[in-house]
């Protein structure tokens, strides 16, 4: 099987699982500077892989990896190039498919807009046209929380319209989703995209809040917090992501036979159709409420995230029993484009996959403050800029 962005954090735990599960995966990732290298190379070799050696297009092998009884192989690759794309999949044949590798970032957009179509957009259309080629029994794609954009309506649910991104990245996932469906229309391509709400734990973003945050407060360097605070956001822990990650990934999406939205969300009516909606009619055209989350088509939708919003002053507490300091606040009125709460409605993964997350956001907070300290022991802490920790507090909303 094939995981894009393995270098990347979700990416890299999730290449982790399925080894230990004894998966045979193939890795793929550019290893780009959007943050830094250093980080990417660390996860690699935590598989096995030396960086060192790796060459454009040319897959290696790992080294024998501690308690990773799968076998696997990695190839620094670019989702851009077409044709090497069509060529991979057409050599390993791949089972399934987990394409995690993004350009991510609300505020890069704004400078670096082609970055989002170049990766987000036309890679994604190569990656769609390699399953095409040599389809696997199940395409699962990251998708956002961002694509929830002016929605106000709380808990977000992919059973309601997402049709207001306010960024470029969001628009780009959006339109993944769209394209998405299109394949698995016209060519019968099994695809489900996951929009991933606030994923945090070791081996994180650097540009992400918990990351910098817990650098700040190392440095004494002050953070700075919109809303004057009162803000909340749907934190989830990488590991549990992972979990439901993989629970998706070997059940492909199914059609169903009516998108009716009260059909299609009824828990009775899907369990009685394995995944369809039972008995139901072909929706009218006049019929108002569809639900955007699924298809006749083998195309499905759905949250994954905790279900349960932490308040932001919240999380930075548990930030400061983890470290035993604490932190310097400034706070800020509300950013432009920000919202102030965000709110996964999980009801459909829970019910169909079991999903339901576990770690309780104080012991996922204090496993990556563990993580951070073992990792940049010995090594001087790097300087913290007043716009990075501004910048952190709205990504923390953005979550993939």
């Amino acid at each position: 099987m094939l995981v894009t962005g393995a270098a990347g954090f979700i990416g890299f735990h999730t290449v982790r699982r399925l080894l230990a599960d004894g998966r045979r995966v193939v890795g793929l990732d550019s290893i780009n500077d959007y943050y830094e290298v250093e980080l990417k190379h660390a996860r690699l070799a935590q598989c096995g892989i030396d960086a060192a050696d790796l060459q454009w297009n040319t897959p290696q092998s790992a080294s024998a990896a501690p308690s990773a009884p799968g076998a696997y192989t990695f190839v620094r690759a670019r989702l851009e190039d077409a044709d090497y794309l069509q060529r991979l999949f057409a050599e390993y044949r791949f089972s399934h498919v987990c394409h995690l590798a993004a350009q991510a970032g609300v505020r890069y957009s704004l400078t670096n807009p082609r970055a989002y179509v170049d990766s987000n957009l036309t890679g994604f259309l190569n990656l769609l046209e390699a399953c095409r080629a040599n389809p696997p029994r199940h395409l699962v794609y990251a998708s956002t929380s961002s694509v929830y954009g002016l929605n106000r309506r709380m808990p977000f649910s992919p059973q309601r319209p997402a049709d207001h991104p306010v960024s470029l990245y969001a628009a780009s996932k959006k339109a993944n989703e769209a394209m998405a469906h299109s394949y698995s229309h016209l060519f019968g391509l099994p695809a489900t995209g996951l929009r991933f709400f606030t994923v945090y734990g070791p081996w994180g973003r650097p540009d992400m809040a918990l990351f910098l945050f817990t650098r700040a407060m190392l440095a004494g360097k002050p953070i700075t917090l919109f809303n004057n605070g009162n803000m909340q956001r749907d934190f989830t822990f990488v590991d549990d992501i992972v979990e439901g990650v993989v629970r998706v990934l070997f059940r492909p999406a199914a059609p169903v036979t009516s998108t009716v939205a009260d059909a299609a969300s009824n828990p009775a009516s899907r369990a009685a159709a394995g995944g369809r909606a039972a008995g139901a009619a072909p929706v009218p055209a006049t019929e108002p409420e569809s639900d955007p989350s699924c298809s006749e088509a083998p195309w499905r939708i759905y949250n994954i995230g905790n279900g349960s919003p932490v308040a932001l002053m919240d999380f930075v507490r548990a930030i400061e029993d983890a470290l035993g300091r604490t932190a310097r606040i400034e706070y800020a009125p509300m950013q432009p484009g920000d919202v102030a709460a965000t709110w996964a409605d999980c009801g459909p993964l829970e019910h169909e996959f079991g999903f339901r997350p576990r770690t309780a956001v104080a012991d996922g907070v204090r496993r990556f403050v563990d993580w951070y300290l073992m990792y940049y022991h010995g090594a001087p802490e790097r300087s913290v800029s007043a716009a990075d920790v501004t910048d952190a507090a709205q990504d923390s909303a953005e979550g993939q």
